[in-house]
């Protein structure tokens, strides 16, 4: 559902915010007033190319916003965490396009910056578009064959067989690769070897290397260490003039205060607790320069355990653990390649299970279809008829394949013949726009509880049509919109009336500029804008105009 579409500088928009609301919204006004201007901002925010002629006159950039209450967040979240995106909050969709004069073109979902490919994927499962010249997912045979698996509610069937071919697939890629060519084998095991020896052979512990650098780092630092370390003992007691030769003075001299004034002996105690701790302090240099005598034969083995690390990690991987994983499944791999011959008819005996099962889901699948095919052409053959098609044909076409696809065992197409002795063709083949999406409604209708795109825009598909079926292109359209939200654009009185809401776009001259608003419309100003749709401002349109709303 949009919740929301904010325009600026768009065409002759020079700032507008929208709530369009729910279940079906008309959008009308006189022709040139600007009504497409909120298709163009949809197409805009869904991945369509940007034009610099779009931007407004005197303006340097264009932005549209949209949000979107999506139907199932969780799915959609899923997708968006794949292609980097932040996550949807409080189940808001937030989509942004912005381009300017100097040829910048910016999109962002969701705050994310994106590219125009990913907002084009993600609108196809966001709306569908129906007008002159729009994109609809109705031509796409993956979309006719979606269709037709929801009408049957085949859709868990389905994805069991995808899972299934799936998993065969691996299976069956990694036979082929276990069963390639001898002399490719050899090299391969001549590498694995070697790769597995030198990993082995290094016997490496994930956690060895940052204990092994830091005794290294120490090793080749210890003359200078030794140097310090005999310095700080020579200065704190091993000199005539150390330290603890100086305090011991020192305290000869607070004995002789303490004979005088026995209270003094405080300052004798507490220069004692500090001989005592720089004689620990000794003692604890004394030892840490004794560790730091190092044998150059055990720096020279440290400094090659370290060189190792590294040239293990170039080869193999960015840390020893990776290293270690690297030996581990190239082990695992030698060892499938050396007993290759019972792993390959383990894998052909799993093939084979593998493929009687899928094939059996397949048929299960292909017999629902099967099956509702025929329901669903005749359904949406009903309602063709109350859309004006009176003798058309419409079918679902299957054509089995030869061997099994990643969604089934068969094709599906929609074929359509609007008139009779014409010959039925691919939807994609039929040239009208207005029948395209006449279908499209009919199809949708069919559908009404099944179809997961949660938001239809039609842009004045009841061209050339009037009377009895404007009445039914307008009931079908309020049908449809109790699942979702159906935004149209339209000519027709008949069709406004039937939708929950109406707006209606002016078009004004105003500070030297001509500007385009959205106004709700609602009570009497909505009759008068019925009325005028009508072709007429008396009191017999407008009485025809409440007669419509009275539905």
């Amino acid at each position: 559902m949009l919740v929301s579409l904010r325009i600026r500088n768009l065409a002759l928009v020079e700032e507008l915010e929208w709530q369009p609301g729910p279940g079906f919204v008309a959008i009308t006004g006189e022709t040139g007033s600007g009504k497409s201007i909120i298709v163009g901002a949809l197409k805009l925010v869904l991945g369509e190319r940007a034009d610099k002629t779009l931007i407004r006159s005197g303006a340097e950039s264009c932005s549209v916003e949209a949000v979107f209450h999506p139907p199932e967040v969780k799915k959609l979240n899923a997708w968006l965490e794949e292609q980097g995106i932040e996550p949807c909050e409080d189940s808001q969709l937030i989509v942004k396009r912005a381009f300017a004069s100097a040829g910048t073109n910016r999109q962002f979902i969701n705050g994310s910056a994106t590219t125009l490919n990913v907002l084009k994927e993600l609108g196809d499962g966001l709306v569908d578009l129906h007008g002159p010249h729009d994109h609809q997912s109705l031509l796409s045979v993956e979309r006719q064959l979606d269709l037709l698996d929801s009408f049957a509610g085949a859709e868990t069937l389905r994805e069991k067989y995808s899972e299934q071919y799936r998993t065969l697939n691996r299976t069956s890629a990694e036979h082929a690769e276990l069963a390639g060519s001898e002399a490719a084998l050899e090299r391969e095991v001549d590498l694995l070897r070697h790769q597995v020896n030198e990993i082995e052979a290094a016997r490496l512990r994930a956690d060895e290397e940052e204990e092994t650098v830091a005794r290294y780092h120490t090793a080749s630092n210890g003359k200078r260490l030794l140097e310090l370390c005999s310095g700080a003992l020579a200065r704190l007691s091993e000199s005539e003039d150390s330290a603890m030769v100086r305090l011991n003075e020192v305290g000869r001299v607070l004995r002789d205060l303490e004979r005088v004034d026995p209270a003094a002996k405080r300052f004798s105690d507490m220069l004692l607790r500090g001989l005592a701790e720089l004689e620990e302090l000794a003692s604890g240099l004394s030892r840490y320069g004794e560790d730091l005598d190092i044998e150059p034969a055990a720096l020279a083995e440290l400094e090659e355990r370290v060189s190792l690390f590294e040239t293990l990690k170039r080869k193999y991987g960015g840390t020893l653990g990776g290293v270690i994983a690297f030996g581990e499944a190239a082990a695992e791999r030698l060892r499938k390649i050396e007993s290759r011959g019972e792993e390959l008819k383990r894998l052909e005996s799993e093939i084979a299970a593998q493929r009687k099962a899928m094939l059996e889901t397949a048929r299960k699948l292909s017999a629902k279809r099967t099956a509702t095919a025929p329901k669903l052409a005749a359904a949406v053959t009903g309602h063709l008829r109350d859309l004006g098609f009176k003798k058309s044909d419409f079918s679902v076409a299957l054509a089995s394949a030869h061997e099994p696809g990643p969604h089934g065992m068969e094709s599906v197409e929609f074929v359509f013949a609007p008139n009779p002795g014409e010959p039925a063709k691919p939807l994609k083949a039929i040239a009208s726009s207005g029948e395209i999406s006449r279908v499209m409604l009919a199809v949708k209708s069919a559908l009404a509880t099944q179809d997961t795109i949660a938001l239809l825009v039609f842009d004045e598909i009841d061209a050339n049509v009037g009377g009895e079926i404007a009445h039914a292109v307008g009931a079908k359209m309020k049908a449809v919109a109790a699942e979702r939200q159906v935004l149209a654009i339209t000519h027709l009185p008949q069709v406004a009336a039937a939708a929950r809401s109406q707006f209606v776009v002016t078009k004004e001259f105003t500070g030297g500029r001509t500007v385009s608003s959205l106004t709700a419309v609602e009570g009497a100003a909505r009759a008068e804008e019925i009325a005028r749709m009508l072709g007429g401002k008396g009191a017999s349109a407008l009485a025809h105009a409440k007669t419509l709303l009275a539905g």
